[in-house]
Parts: structure tokens; sequence; C-alpha cells
């Protein structure tokens, strides 16, 4: 009799686990079908009017060459559909989705993967946020206030439009939209450490010149002196590795032309991993 029901418990068991296991099936299936018949929508359509005046005002996509802008486009179009964009504070626009899809697509523009397919949720900020830090110096414990620009974890970006929108459209050395997208790329492999996904192959040499100069920049930012050209990366990317990829992600498509004369090692590595010639395309916009 026992045995009889521990048949009947295994054989209950069984068909619960392959239900759950039929059902995961078939979701997945979902979502990849879903994904394709989106991504081919997405190919037949045109920008919308507002998103055109909008992205003329943007002097990295005036810069891009036609073929880059028609490449731009869908991949804009399919990460508009596929994200949910919540206001706090504000209601979120055209502009807003045009600016912020603009600058995250950039980024992925020649990577050959589907990108920020773990991300969900874009919260939009009237400006900047208000945040509780703790800060420990040997042993002793302080709380204070950091004013934040924008947020991001694996699933979910947080952006000041304030910030966003100035930057847009008046080119600065800081860009909160690529710098946040940037760390949604470095979350890609689940570890925020300064290495996005890599082909093997690159590994090594990606992690050697970083972190050669993430050591470097951290030993004068202890210091607080010797700075020499790792000034123009600046002491927020000593942070840690994960800033340091952000920060020198925005240098590399706000001033390529500076950041491949003080850092050519640096300049290659970040050219070969987002497949763009920065400089080539960037370097007349540099104040």
């Amino acid at each position: 009799m026992a045995e009889e029901s521990a048949l009947h418990y295994y054989i209950a068991l069984s068909i619960f686990l392959l239900s759950i296991l039929s059902l995961f099936l078939i979701w997945q299936a979902w979502r990849y079908f879903r994904t394709m018949w989106l991504w081919k929508t997405v190919q037949k359509e045109s920008w919308p009017a507002e998103w055109r005046r909008v992205l003329e005002k943007i002097p990295h996509y005036r810069a891009l060459p036609e073929p880059l802008k028609e490449r731009l486009r869908p991949r804009m179009l399919f990460f508009v559909r596929t994200k949910e964009f919540v206001g706090v504070g504000l209601t979120v626009t055209e502009e807003m989705k045009a600016v912020i899809s603009f600058y995250a697509c950039l980024l992925v523009l020649n990577l050959p993967d589907e990108c920020y397919g773990e991300l969900m949720t874009i919260f939009v900020y009237p400006y900047d946020m208000v945040a509780e830090e703790v800060r420990a110096h040997g042993g002793i414990y302080e709380e204070g206030r950091l004013i934040l620009e924008g947020r991001s974890s694996g699933d979910t970006v947080v952006i000041a439009w304030n910030e966003a929108k100035r930057q847009a459209y008046h080119l600065r050395h800081h860009n909160v939209v690529l710098h946040e997208f940037a760390h949604v790329l470095d979350f890609e492999d689940g570890i925020p450490d300064g290495v996005p996904p890599l082909e093997r192959s690159r590994y090594h040499r990606w992690t050697s010149v970083l972190y050669k100069h993430y050591q470097a920049l951290k030993q004068r930012s202890q210091k607080g002196r010797h700075w020499d050209d790792y000034r123009l990366i600046g002491e927020y990317a000593a942070t840690n590795e994960a800033e340091f990829f952000a920060v020198v992600t925005e240098l590399f498509f706000q001033k390529p032309h500076t950041l491949k004369s003080h850092f050519p090692d640096l300049y290659e590595e970040f050219k070969s991993f987002y497949g763009l010639d920065t400089e080539a395309l960037f370097n007349h916009l540099e104040s």
C-alpha cells in the first residue's frame, strides 16, 4: 500500500513538473515569435513626425551618415515598443522617448546580439533625484545626501529629464543616458564589473587594458594628485570598475578625439566593442 501511494505521488509530481516545463516552453516560444513579429513590423514603419523634429536637434544624430540613421530607425521603434516608460511627477512625451531611445540604441547600433533584453522599465523624473548615502571612512560611517541624474540596474533605468534634454541638445563632457545604459550593458552578464558581454577571444585584452587604467586612476584619486591625463576621465570613474566603464563610454561618444589622443588603447577597445569609430563620426562635435 505504501509503495502504491509512493508511486502515485511520483507520478503526480512528474505530471506537475512536466506541466510547468510545458508552460515555460510555451511562454518562451510566444516571446520569441512575438519578438520576431514585432521586429518585422517595425522594419516597415517610418519615424513618427515628432521624433524627426526632435532628432534633428541632436548633434549626434545629425552627424550620422544616412545608412546608420536607417539602421537606427527600427531599433528605436522596437526599443520603445518593448520597454515601459513611466513618468514620475510628469507625463512621458514623444520627445522623451525619442531622446532616450536614441542614445540607448546608439550604444548598441552595431552590437551583434539582442541587447537590453532584461530591461523592462524606464522611469523618467523631471529633475535630479536626491538619494540617501552612507559613506565609510576608516571605520567611521556618516550619512549624507547624493544628487543623482540617473540610476540603473539590470531591469530598470532612472533618468532625470532636465539633464537628459540639456545634454542631448548641447553636447557636454557628460551624458546621463549614455552613462546609465552603459551600466545596463554591463549588467547583461549578471555582474556590474566593467566587463560587458564579450567574445571569449577579446576578454583578456579588454580586462587587461581597462584594469590597468582603472588602477592608475584609483591611485591618483586616493592620493589626490599627479592626475596628468587621467584628469580627463575624472575622480568619479575611480568609484569602481562599473563606473569606470560607464564614464569612458561617455567619453568615447562625447569626446572621442580627446580620448584617443590621451588613451589610444582604451579608445581601440571601446571602438572594437561598440563597433563604431566615433572619432570619425563625431570628432567635429567636440568643443
